[in-house]
């Protein structure tokens, strides 16, 4: 049957493509991703403390892949929801923490499983905080909003759902000497195309975009800007996949991808250089003004948390609370930190370092 945009792609083929993908512009693409890919994971062992990574590129990731749904907040709202009572967070910066637990989620998970069906579900729970099921007799379409028509209307009824799922596990995991970064490529459009939830498919297809790298050992950890790329050529990105599904454009896709794993890649490294260079900046600052202060726990955990607060300091044993105290007034006095009445408590801003994460 040929594809129609207004009837469920039912048809949707399994993988791997039947299109040669392996194309000479394709290859060459793709080895320059990797070499990007290689200085990400590099610059990541720059940073002693992996927290630092692992608490602040992840939400910045997390704020754009978001923003890609119209979900919005800022920066700052973020942070500071980490150091504030979840009561007085607003529900867009809530639901964008949710994707940074869901992206810690399934990174713990695929240490020690694969990826498969159960991980999407998860995932995506995880992102609406509330169990979710596949789709059944749902029908979804997907619009052009601007001109009121129907682009694209996924597989419908959970048995054939489940088949292609199992189809894109089985084809993530086999041995077949493709390249992983077309195999995350391959993976992304096709799981988009099945559109196996009501909501939540865009931010957890990115997820796992994240997660296939990790497991395949392109990257450590999941710090990669992805949706940075994919919000500046947002109309790019749908007009790619929908290219794939119409026209069997499988060579334009991949090189779209690719090139966004590899400008993001060269972006987050530098990222990570200049969190270095202000981690090793802040060390010198704090050891020649306020020698009595610093501690190598203390500066990492104003990385960590670049809003801080007393608690933090006392829960991870650096000090007492009354010591805790003294330390942080300590560094916004040496103007690393700044220090701003919340309530009942002082939350101290890392000026520095939200610049660096912001730029």
């Amino acid at each position: 049957m040929a594809y129609r945009n207004n009837e469920p792609y039912n048809d949707l083929p399994p993988l791997p493509p039947r299109a040669v993908i392996e194309t000479t512009p394709v290859l060459r693409r793709c080895i320059a991703a990797s070499r990007a890919l290689a200085e990400l994971k590099g610059a990541g062992k720059l940073i002693p403390n992996q927290a630092i990574l692992i608490n602040s590129i992840p939400l910045q990731e997390a704020k754009l892949s978001s923003e890609i749904e119209n979900i919005v907040t800022t920066q700052d709202e973020l942070f500071r929801a980490a150091a504030e009572d979840p009561g007085r967070v607003d529900a867009a910066t809530r639901e964008v923490l949710r994707y940074r637990t869901a992206l810690r989620h399934g990174y713990g998970a695929v240490q020690s499983r694969p990826i498969d069906i159960d991980l999407m579900i998860e995932l995506c729970s995880v992102l609406h905080d509330e169990d979710v099921a596949l789709r059944d007799e749902e029908r979804v379409l997907i619009e052009d909003v601007a001109n009121r028509a129907v682009v694209y209307t996924p597989p419908r009824g959970r048995g054939v759902i489940v088949t292609l799922l199992q189809n894109l596990a089985t084809f993530l995991h086999e041995p077949d000497g493709l390249d992983p970064l077309l195999k995350m490529a391959v993976a992304h459009y096709q799981f988009e195309a099945i559109h196996p939830f009501v909501d939540g498919n865009g931010r957890t297809g990115r997820i796992l975009n994240l997660l296939v790298l990790v497991q395949s050992g392109l990257l450590e950890i999941p710090v990669l800007y992805l949706s940075r790329y994919i919000i500046q050529h947002k109309a790019e990105y749908y007009r790619r996949l929908r290219a794939v599904t119409e026209q069997g454009d499988w060579e334009g896709w991949l090189l779209f991808m690719l090139a966004a794993v590899e400008e993001t890649a060269r972006w987050t490294t530098g990222r990570i250089q200049a969190i270095r260079e202000l981690l090793d900046a802040t060390v010198e600052r704090c050891r020649l003004s306020s020698p009595r202060a610093y501690s190598k726990e203390l500066i990492e955990l104003i990385f960590c948390q670049p809003y801080c607060k007393i608690g933090f300091v006392v829960d991870a044993g650096i000090a007492e609370r009354k010591t805790a105290s003294h330390y942080l007034r300590e560094l916004e006095r040496i103007g690393i930190l700044t220090g701003e009445r919340r309530g009942r408590e002082v939350i101290y801003r890392h000026p520095a370092l939200l610049e660096v994460l912001a730029a």
